[in-house]
This record gives C-alpha cells, sequence and structure tokens, in this order.
C-alpha cells in the first residue's frame, strides 16, 4: 500500500461516516494541525453540518476514548460527542467544537475576569470528573497503565532525568539520585484517595465553544489522585498563570467537591499532597519537552522549556524543604540556575548589540543553487533529495510543503525528522558561535527537485525551531515558489 493511498482510504471512510449520519456527503474535508501525538484529525463539512473526523491505527487507545466519553456525558461532563465509529475502530467522527481553547484565551485576553471564570468551570467539571464519574469508571477499560502508581511516578521521574536533566550535560551522582526518586515515588504512592485521574488536564485539552467549556483529549485518563490534575492546569508552563489564581481556584475546586456532596476529606492532607504533586507535575513536563523539543526538534515544545524552568524556579524558592532529598533537590537548583533559565529564555536586544538574522530558503536543483551573497560569503546547503518525494503521488503533487497533507506524510512516512535531527545539530554549533561573536548574517539553504514539497518543508521547520531556539531574526524565502505546480 502506497502512503497516498493510506490518507485517501482515511478520507474515503470519514467521508462514510460523514454521510452515514447526516445523511449526504460533504463538500469539504480539510486535515487539522496535529500536535504530540500520531493521531490525524479532519474537519468535515457539507450541508449545513459540521465535524470533526479522527484517525488512528492505535484501537485500544481508541476505544478507551470512546468508554470515556459516554462515561462523562452519561454525568453531563461536557465532551464532544461521537456520531460514529468504522468498524475496524481505526476512524471515529465527532462533534466539531471550533479551535479555541482555554489556552487561546489566556493568549488573547490575558489574566481577566472572563478566563477567570472559565477556569473556575473547568475545574468545577473536573471535580465532577474525577469524584462523580469517577465512581462507576471501569479501569479496565484503560489502554495503557490503569493506576498512576509507585512505578508510573518513577516513570515520570525517569522521564526528566534521561530527556531534559541528562541532556544539559548538569554532573550529580547518579546512583544517589536514582536512589532517592526511588524513595520519593514509595512516599507518594502511598497518597490517597485515588480517583478518575485525567492525566493530561492543561488548557489545551479545553475547548471553549459557544461560551462553554469542553473536555478533550481524554483517552489517558487513570485511576490516580486527584491533586496531579489541579496541578496540570494551574502550573501550566506557557500559560503562566498569577500566584494569586492559583490559590483562588485551587480554593475553587474543594468547595466545587463540597458543592457535589464528596465525602468528608482531611483538606490539609489534600493540600500537602497537591504541593506534591505539582513538583511531579513540573518535572514530567520538562522531559516531555525535552524529548518532543531538544531531540525531535518541534518548536513549540522547544518555546515552553524557559517558562516551564521559571515554574520550576517559582516552585523551589517557594516551598525550600521539597523536595526533601539532597541529590536531587541540588540537581532540581542546577537546573533551574540563572545561566539555565537565560539559555532557553528569549532575551531582548539593546539597540547597540548587533543582531543575528538567519536566511533560511528552499531551492530546486533544477533553477541551482542560489546565491547567498553577503560579507561572510553564504552558510550551509542542505540536499533533501535522499528524502522520498511526495511529489510522486498524485494526492501531494498539486500541493506544498506548507500544506498539511504533505507535513505530515513527510512526518510519517519518511525519513524527514531524522534528517532534520542531523541539520539543527550541525546549524546549532555555528549559530551559538555567531551569537557570541556578534556576527549578522548566516544562510542555510534546503534543496530538492521541484523545490516545492520537502525543500519547502525543511526550511520551514527549521525557521520554526530556530525562532523558538534563538533569539535572532529568521527569514525565510521559497526560490521556487513562482515555478510551482500548483493545478
Amino acid at each position: 500500500m502506497t502512503p497516498n493511498k493510506s490518507a485517501v482510504q482515511v478520507t474515503v471512510v470519514l467521508e462514510k461516516l460523514f454521510e452515514e449520519h447526516f445523511g449526504k456527503m460533504p463538500e469539504k474535508i480539510e486535515p487539522l494541525a496535529v500536535s504530540g501525538s500520531d493521531r490525524k484529525y479532519y474537519r468535515l463539512t457539507g450541508n449545513g453540518h459540521t465535524a470533526v473526523g479522527t484517525y488512528s491505527a492505535h484501537v485500544a487507545e481508541n476505544n478507551t476514548y470512546v468508554y470515556f466519553t459516554e462515561l462523562f456525558r452519561r454525568h453531563q461532563v461536557l465532551v464532544p460527542e461521537v456520531y460514529a465509529i468504522s468498524k475496524d475502530r481505526k476512524c471515529y467522527l465527532q462533534q466539531d467544537l471550533g479551535n479555541t481553547t482555554l489556552f487561546d484565551l489566556v493568549l488573547q485576553e490575558g489574566f481577566s475576569d472572563n478566563v477567570k471564570k472559565l477556569y473556575r468551570k473547568a475545574l468545577a467539571q473536573l471535580a465532577k470528573v474525577q469524584w462523580i464519574a469517577g465512581r462507576e469508571a471501569d479501569f479496565k477499560q484503560c489502554h495503557a497503565a490503569r493506576q498512576f502508581d509507585e512505578k508510573a511516578i518513577m516513570a515520570d521521574l525517569l522521564y526528566f532525568k534521561y530527556y531534559f536533566a541528562d541532556l544539559q550535560g548538569i554532573p550529580y551522582d547518579r546512583s544517589l539520585l536514582i536512589s532517592e526518586m526511588e524513595l520519593l515515588s514509595k512516599d507518594l504512592g502511598r497518597i490517597q484517595p485515588h480517583t478518575l485521574m485525567y492525566r493530561d488536564f492543561q488548557s489545551r485539552n479545553i475547548m471553549v465553544h459557544e461560551g462553554k467549556i469542553y473536555f478533550i483529549d481524554h483517552q489517558g485518563s487513570m485511576q490516580g489522585p486527584p491533586q496531579y490534575d489541579i496541578a496540570s492546569l494551574l502550573w501550566q508552563a506557557r500559560a503562566q498563570l498569577p500566584s494569586q489564581w492559583k490559590d483562588e481556584l485551587l480554593n475553587s475546586y474543594i468547595q466545587a467537591l463540597s458543592e457535589l456532596n464528596v465525602p468528608r476529606m482531611d483538606e490539609i492532607y489534600f493540600r500537602r499532597g497537591y504541593v506534591q504533586f505539582v513538583l511531579i507535575r513540573l518535572l514530567q513536563v520538562l522531559g516531555a519537552y525535552g524529548f518532543r523539543g531538544l531531540l525531535q526538534h518541534k518548536a513549540h515544545f522547544v518555546a515552553s522549556i524557559g517558562p516551564a524552568l521559571k515554574n520550576l524556579s517559582a516552585f523551589l524558592s517557594d516551598h525550600p524543604q521539597i523536595p526533601a532529598y539532597p541529590e536531587l533537590r541540588s540537581l532540581l537548583e542546577k537546573v533551574t540556575s540563572r545561566e539555565m533559565q537565560e539559555r532557553y529564555m528569549t532575551r531582548e536586544i539593546s539597540e547597540s548589540e548587533t543582531r543575528l538574522t538567519i536566511k533560511v530558503s528552499s531551492f530546486s536543483y533544477k533553477q541551482g543553487i542560489p546565491e547567498t551573497g553577503g560579507p561572510h560569503g553564504g552558510g550551509f546547503v542542505f540536499d533533501c533529495r535522499g528524502i522520498l518525494n511526495p511529489g510522486r503521488y498524485e494526492a501531494y503533487k498539486h500541493l506544498t510543503g506548507n500544506d498539511d497533507l504533505v507535513k505530515q506524510f513527510l512526518e510519517r512516512e519518511t525519513r524527514m525528522t531524522e534528517f532534520l535531527n542531523h541539520v539543527h545539530a550541525l546549524v546549532s554549533i555555528n549559530i551559538e558561535d555567531y551569537l557570541s561573536r556578534g556576527f549578522d548574517q548566516l544562510t542555510i539553504s534546503f534543496g530538492c527537485t521541484g523545490g516545492q514539497h520537502r525543500s519547502v518543508y525543511a526550511a520551514n521547520e527549521l525557521a520554526s525551531h530556530l525562532r523558538a531556539r534563538y533569539n535572532a531574526d529568521v527569514v525565510v524565502t521559497h526560490c521556487n515558489e513562482s515555478r510551482w505546480v500548483l493545478s
């Protein structure tokens, strides 16, 4: 089966589900942006109806998502309705909630009264998920781990160690650190009660539709401590909620429990456990940003490292006795040092400083390598022709590296990610040297046969990574754009 047929087959199945549910074939189907998962999303519209189609080859994960969707809806928790599921359970059609997340509103409105009100609503719904729907949850339906226990906590700590701390080259006693992490995992594994835990409860997974909040991406739900979800939302790195908000919203969550007639709990014990799980979540997030950003070079995750370090630094400052393990505490203080934070924070350039301009371009080898000019006599030229060309397939021939379908093809069906990993490693050496020496220009060019698919994608991806990683002006030019075959 060619990659081309695979993509076509997905859209055919989704169109059929749309027709079966709404009575008519969709007039338009367009791919939606993907994030860190392997799922593919499409928006289907037609005859006054709209829906989101999802494809994932991970059937067990799909089954978990559908199970928790049905459970939540039975308890009036707002989640997108699943309209139809394909026979092989790899495709499903669900309610279209638009494009606005709670995180988007934080960026648009800042810390407004409306945003705070939506956070309160989200936490009230979370309480219902955890303590009401959670009473009926069958955790055998979880596709991976069923419980956030000692082993899962240790896995999060190791995720931080291997994918973030170790990548920074910071010295520490490895044997002692592992021993301390094991002790911390045992301590936190004993914290009770356990409810239904959302696992990735953050503002990007909360949609705002017609003034109401909806939860998405709940396929990771499991049994676990409710404090973890609260920590995930209130300490989300890119949101950077004010400390006063965090305190007020935690209080609003506890108030929501009383309104739900949740059996009386020890509030002091609950709050103490919350602080401990804030730390675990902060470290898990840094591990994720290290893996997705520093290893996979995804720009959004690289840009999130600075705010995440700022969060962790604030936490350590407010809680000088946590964690109560000297080697782990020492490592975290080194990770959040001023030098480390400056490495990942965008620094303002003064008018007297020379700013580096990085010119990234795509080109066609048929037209020749573009002239770079400038006082430094050029820079890098990378040949993308060793990557499988999506232009060979009819479905992609008239698209470009700017289109989502081509992006998904290159990321999932080719070695483009591996290729770019090597590119990032090479160019970073020069960029860091140029920045330290006050150079003002660097050129990086990507070539392929037609200058339309592979080189365009590579140039765009590198530019996004560099903007997130370095304090430099990045300019992108697609040299062969006037010759693209678009129809």
